[in-house]
């Protein structure tokens, strides 16, 4: 039951007023903002879509981003392979020249010059930097070189020449997340990607007493092996060969220690991750040294097929030496041979590279085709319809206005009633 005072109407049309204004006032607000929702009362359902919509889009747009990034920088080292595949390619045209047996010793000494050049570019695509000045072919490594020249005397050359190239990266690999839970490796080792034969390490001591005094971890080739106390050496190469590592392991029938070979053209990479296993079985020096050149001198003998070690511009140098000379035995050999496997290998590694360059585009492709349909999802749910809106606008001023109206003829007295 209502009482009937003097007051109510007035108390009932300022009540109603005042609900009219937080109306048009909400519309206002809604057109001002271009959104439906204000606050989490307006619509708490569409406002909880509308953050995770929001949240999504953000991930969907850092994928796209990562994977745009990755793509541009694989075009870059896309682009320092195929530099390196021409040059690979006229060193080889100029090594079958020279083993043909037609030219003369001072003949081979001018080619050598050229080779020599070859070898310099051949070093400078090595240590090839992306947009953001960082090297492409050290692994995790971003700064300072990834090979490093050894300059030195060359019997039969007037001056200085580079004598040896060392892998001054790493073998780590990065990950680029592209989707949720999904990411894409960014493996570019450089010791990898420019080298010609597969590398083999025997150690020259006998593993047949050999135990492994408690838990250790080695590191091979970047993979991360767990060995228990008491494994002998069968088991360490049976571990070995079980990790995933392109690494093949056994035992040397002539030595009768463990021996490692690489199951493609690549360099190996050891290091005692806890303890001192690798040490202790001789493959490797004391921690001072860092892979790749870490491998112990006297107890273990590197090989990398008829080259020393095995690496590309091992095999460039060998032809310019050998072109010094005068060595054509050599040439239409050892070095020959070496050549053709490192340009095999460049050609796969390119090969892999435009597998990673496509993958990363797809990805790029969908996630910008995700965002297209998560804004969509998100202008569904948030944006205005500004038509409805402005017709909202319209009725609410209109009922102000009439109740503004009907008030002004509820309430018409005025002090000039009483002067009468």
């Amino acid at each position: 039951m209502h009482r009937v005072s003097s007051h109510m109407t007035n108390r009932d049309l300022q009540y109603h007023l005042r609900g009219q204004e937080t109306r048009l006032n909400r519309v206002n607000n809604q057109i001002g903002s271009q959104g439906k929702i204000g606050s989490l009362r307006d619509d708490p359902i569409a406002a909880g879509h509308l953050v995770r919509y929001k949240s999504f889009l953000t991930r969907v747009q850092n994928f796209e981003k990562n994977a745009q990034t990755l793509a541009d920088k694989i075009s870059v080292a896309e682009g320092y392979l195929s530099s390196s595949l021409d040059v690979v390619h006229r060193v080889r045209t100029l090594a079958v020249q020279a083993a043909n047996g037609t030219y003369t010793r001072d003949d081979l000494r001018l080619m050598s010059a050229e080779v020599d050049e070859l070898l310099k570019e051949l070093v400078q695509n090595a240590n090839g930097l992306d947009g953001d000045g960082n090297l492409l072919f050290a692994g995790t490594k971003t700064k300072g070189a990834a090979f490093e020249p050894v300059v030195g005397a060359v019997p039969g050359a007037a001056e200085p020449m580079i004598t040896e190239v060392r892998y001054a990266g790493n073998v780590d690999v990065n990950s680029v997340e592209v989707d949720e839970g999904a990411t894409l490796p960014v493996d570019r080792a450089g010791d990898r990607i420019f080298w010609a034969e597969r590398q083999r390490l025997t150690a020259q001591r006998d593993h047949s007493a050999f135990r492994v005094p408690e838990d250790s971890m080695i590191n091979v080739d970047g993979v991360t092996i767990a060995l228990k106390a008491g494994d002998n050496v069968s088991t360490v190469a049976a571990k070995i060969n079980d990790s995933g590592a392109a690494v093949r392991a056994e035992i040397d029938p002539g030595t009768r220690g463990l021996a490692l070979t690489t199951t493609d053209s690549r360099q190996l990479w050891l290091q005692d991750a806890e303890g001192t296993i690798l040490r202790d079985l001789g493959l490797i020096g004391d921690s001072s040294q860092r892979p790749p050149n870490n491998i112990a001198a006297g107890s273990a003998q590197i090989s990398g097929g008829p080259l020393k070690e095995g690496s590309l511009f091992e095999a460039v140098i060998a032809l310019r030496d050998a072109m010094l000379a005068g060595d054509q035995e050599s040439i239409g050999g050892k070095v020959l041979g070496a050549l053709d496997q490192g340009f095999d290998n460049l050609n796969t590694r390119i090969a892999r590279l435009g597998s990673d360059y496509e993958r990363a585009a797809l990805n790029a492709e969908r996630n910008s085709a995700t965002a297209l349909n998560v804004t969509a999802e998100i202008a569904r749910e948030g944006d205005l319809d500004m038509t409805e809106a402005l017709m909202n606008l319209k009725m609410l001023e209109l009922v102000q206005q009439a109740t503004l109206a009907v008030s002004a003829r509820i309430h018409d007295n005025t002090l000039l009633n009483y002067l009468r």
